[in-house]
């Protein structure tokens, strides 16, 4: 059984000048998974719908559900959830309520990463599909104010054929939301230079490279990311203190990485929160955002991990504000769009230190 991750704090509870702080503070997420972003309710709800699913329809029955003995193990009960979602009307709910969640949260600005591959094997048509998620983000901009944007990712544990058919959706299709590529799933057994010919062609489709590497295996598969799939940010990268030559190399040409605390002890590849390397890695000058991953099924949101890194970073409100301008800097917004979200992060910090 593994160490309960910090728990999100309801409405009963109290809340500390820093975490009410931070409840308020304007975001950016640049780690969070579309599926995995789905709440007890939405992932209740669709397993009534599905009743030959192996997912728990009842709510509390899900906390234990979403405990997981090693990483393979989150795998298989992520993928449980993704065969949830097996129609355009399950893709356009699903996207509009982790929207809706997002707000309450005060995030301005998600780049959420999305797995099409998973959902048109499943019998969805590729273009249903696309056509599901622009029209919650459309909603979602207009009614929630939360601007999404699109990573199409690769399920590694899928193989070749998975990044065949995630390039051509993205190339091929590429709705207007989409900025990045990425790749995702395990990644012992998955090396990352045989998808190098894959992240060629979205980079010259004119999308971003951002695949994860480095959280379950070691530094090495982060200059994989680096040198094969050009990768220009790094999805978890925990492993990157390993190298102080990394760690050089990551903080020189400012590739940031995208943290994610409480998901690296549910899935094991931190033992404790304690031992956690956020702090080796700010300390060498990398660019470091904070995310929450899959935040239902580790029991935490954006808020909590914000809380978390505070701790570790021994943070007040202002190291706070400027952790969360590391991901406007680190996101794929436009320069004018970065401008507004960095000065409403500064005008919040200044009226409430006043």
């Amino acid at each position: 059984m593994r160490t309960p991750p910090p728990r999100t704090l309801t409405q009963e509870e109290p809340l500390s000048d820093l975490d009410t702080f931070i409840a308020g503070l304007p975001k950016a997420e640049l780690h969070v998974h579309h599926v995995g972003s789905a709440s007890p309710r939405i992932v209740s709800a669709l397993a009534a719908r599905h009743p030959d699913s192996t997912v728990p329809s009842d709510p509390e029955a899900l906390a234990d559900y979403f405990t997981f003995r090693d990483f393979a193990h989150f795998i298989e009960v992520y993928l449980s959830v993704v065969d949830l979602i097996r129609d355009a009307e399950d893709v356009r709910l699903l996207t509009y309520e982790v929207a809706r969640d997002m707000a309450r949260q005060q995030i301005r600005y998600a780049e959420l990463t999305i797995t099409p591959f998973s959902s048109v094997r499943r019998g969805i048509p590729d273009a249903a599909f696309v056509e599901a998620i622009e029209d919650a983000r459309k909603a979602a901009e207009s009614e929630l104010g939360v601007v999404l944007r699109w990573c199409f990712d690769i399920p590694g544990e899928a193989g070749l054929e998975a990044a065949e058919e995630t390039a051509r959706i993205a190339c091929e299709l590429q709705p207007e939301g989409l900025v990045s590529f990425g790749l995702g799933g395990p990644e012992i057994g998955v090396p990352r230079p045989q998808f190098k010919p894959y992240f060629d062609r979205a980079i010259a489709a004119g999308l971003r490279s951002v695949p994860h590497a480095g959280e379950t295996t070691g530094p090495g598969t982060i200059w994989d990311a680096l040198t094969s799939l050009r990768a220009e940010r790094i999805g978890h990268g925990t492993s990157a203190t390993q190298d102080p030559k990394l760690l050089a190399h990551l903080a020189e040409h400012r590739i940031p990485l995208e943290v994610c605390p409480t998901s690296n002890i549910a899935t094991r590849a931190v033992r404790t929160l304690e031992e956690h390397p956020i702090k080796e890695m700010v300390d060498a000058g990398v660019l470091v955002t904070i995310n929450s991953d899959d935040p239902p099924m580790f029991g935490t949101d954006l808020n909590t991990e914000y809380a978390v890194a505070a701790r570790l970073l021994g943070l007040d409100a202002a190291g706070v504000a400027a952790l969360a301008k590391n991901a406007v800097t680190a996101s794929f917004m436009d320069d004018p769009a970065k401008a507004r979200l960095a000065a409403e992060i500064d005008a919040y910090a200044a009226g409430r230190h006043a």
